[in-house]
């Protein structure tokens, strides 16, 4: 045995794990990472994720198969290829989720309620509002609220939400998810607060910790049913390390990959593919679900962001103020307000999430998703999308070769009951535009625009337009027996030594955005690995 732990990816959930693992001093980790350093300029600025949306030397830049769901469209995935993983080019928005969706993951995976999660949110959290019975203050991971320096149509926003009926509320992760406000953010004196930056880079200090960036592990090595370590391609060699344990954190995407490589998976599909059958379990790479999500943008009477932005001695101004203050909107993600919201009554809980963005991106700019040059007039968007949708898809192989991406089948909007509340939440959208605090400063909708008005021309849109929000899920979730990839101590059935760590473990996609979630996961998950070893 070389090692104690191998952790397969540095993202999100891989970054806890290695700092909770090595804490002790006691046991000897390394960190595989395919992709290489989030030491990047674009990397650290938080506005700067733009010019990440489609670069291969930090995104893996995923395609998925053409989706009828979606008017045959195929849809572009990005998922980070970095320290930090996709917490390295992600939005920042930090949201937990509703306390309802973790009963839902207790009810199927028993030490993953509310109850039990709440705890590790406020061990790792160090929230700038202060600690109360939701917040947690000294953790390694600060959380920005994000109350000062917003564009002052914000309030306006919130306020029109208010007279649709969605009243204000101070803290999404706190005791009411449901209303509109402000979201908090994993930006830290004006930089990016991945979690490379607040739990990995602190483990890389320790003797006990190695991190391999350029490590594309190809598979998992066993001995009988015992994963013993892993294999993988580095500087154009090949080469082994073995470990007590093995614990994929390659996310939604990777990790059922990597299982499937390793001859854990669908059997049919891994015989099709020339590979050893050792768990026939056809679970992995199934039930993935993932939040879709659709703009509307309108041309604004006043400036908005736009008119900072877009001009050369604006792009100078924003520039100078954030390097000589780390502030401005440089210093922002592109979400300056929020919502939760029923698209009914008889919904139990918050089924949509709203984005609020001072300015608009309608006009594409090559290789990248134009942030910092938006378009050339005062445009602002309010996006949304579905927090816990019914259509499932699925991961599998298209290649025995390691380096091939996946197939991936979204299967987005393939139920009725995802198309019908996706109808209702647009409504309502153009609902909160119409209201006096917001209408007043709107000079037209130019996005789907005024002529989309019919119950058929609304779904024909959405369906052109929306797309993935980022947060793939489930594709090796916990469960009970029969119906899962892992056991609640995120053990992959069939086998012993190798675990499962990322958003794939979630028993169900949560409401709202899955950074926050993939980092307890990663702290929890540590809890019970240290708590089940000998």
């Amino acid at each position: 045995m070389d090692v104690d732990y191998i952790i397969v990816g540095a993202g999100s959930a891989g970054s806890v794990l290695a700092n909770r693992l090595s804490a002790s001093g006691q046991h000897r980790v390394v960190v595989l990472e395919a992709g290489g350093t989030d030491q990047r300029f674009y990397v650290q600025l938080p506005l700067g994720y733009g010019k990440l949306f489609y670069d291969p030397a930090v995104n893996w830049m995923y395609q998925t198969e053409p989706d009828p769901g979606l008017a045959g469209n195929s849809d572009f995935w990005p998922r980070g290829k970095l320290l930090g993983g996709s917490s390295s080019i992600n939005a920042m928005v930090y949201i937990r989720g509703h306390r309802a969706d973790y009963d839902e993951w207790g009810a199927q995976a028993p030490g993953w309620g509310w109850d039990e999660v709440l705890p590790a949110y406020r061990a790792m959290e160090d929230n700038e509002a202060g600690a109360d019975a939701y917040r947690g203050k000294g953790g390694p991971l600060f959380i920005s609220r994000n109350r000062q320096g917003l564009h002052w149509l914000v309030e306006d926003y919130i306020a029109a939400c208010a007279e649709a009926g969605l009243p204000f509320t101070p803290d999404f992760n706190g005791e009411r998810q449901e209303g509109a406000g402000t979201y908090q953010m994993t930006i830290k004196d004006g930089r990016r607060n991945s979690a490379a930056r607040a739990f990995l880079r602190p483990a890389m200090k320790r003797k006990n910790v190695q991190v391999l960036t350029g490590a594309h592990v190809t598979r998992v090595l066993f001995e009988g049913r015992r994963a013993v370590g892993v294999e993988y391609r580095r500087g154009g060699e090949t080469l082994q390390i073995r470990a007590r344990e093995v614990i994929l954190s390659g996310g939604a995407i990777n990790s059922p990959q990597l299982l499937q490589l390793s001859g854990v998976g669908p059997g049919a599909l891994l015989q099709d593919m020339g590979l050893p059958v050792l768990v026939d379990n056809p679970q992995v790479g199934a039930n993935l679900s993932d939040h879709q999500g659709i703009n509307y943008t309108w041309r604004m009477k006043v400036q908005t962001y736009n008119g900072i932005l877009r001009p050369w001695w604006g792009k100078a101004f924003v520039g100078a103020q954030y390097l000589l203050t780390r502030r401005g909107p440089l210093a922002k993600s592109i979400n300056h307000g929020g919502g939760f919201f029923r698209t009914s009554p008889d919904q139990p809980r918050p089924n949509m999430q709203l984005y609020m963005q001072a300015f608009s991106t309608l006009i594409p700019r090559n290789g990248e998703r134009p942030l910092l040059t938006p378009d050339p007039f005062p445009g602002l968007s309010i996006g949304l999308s579905n927090c816990r949708p019914t259509s499932r898809g699925q991961i599998g192989l298209k290649s025995p070769d390691p380096f091939a991406p996946p197939r991936i089948v979204g299967n987005a909007f393939s139920t009725q009951a995802d198309v019908d509340e996706m109808l209702l939440a647009v409504k309502f959208l153009r609902k909160i535009a119409a209201q006096p605090s917001f209408a007043c400063w709107i000079a037209e909708e130019l996005r789907p625009g005024p002529d989309v008005q019919s119950d058929e021309a609304m779904i024909e849109d959405f369906r052109q337009r929306s797309g993935t929000v980022y947060h793939p899920s489930c594709t090796c979730r916990m469960g009970p027996e029969g119906a899962s990839v892992l056991d609640e101590k995120l053990r992959v059935r069939g086998v012993e030594g190798l675990r499962v760590c990322d958003a794939s473990a979630f028993p169900n996609l949560i409401a709202g955005n899955t950074n926050a979630p993939s980092m307890m996961l990663g702290w929890r998950g540590a809890e019970m690995i240290l708590g089940t070893q000998s």
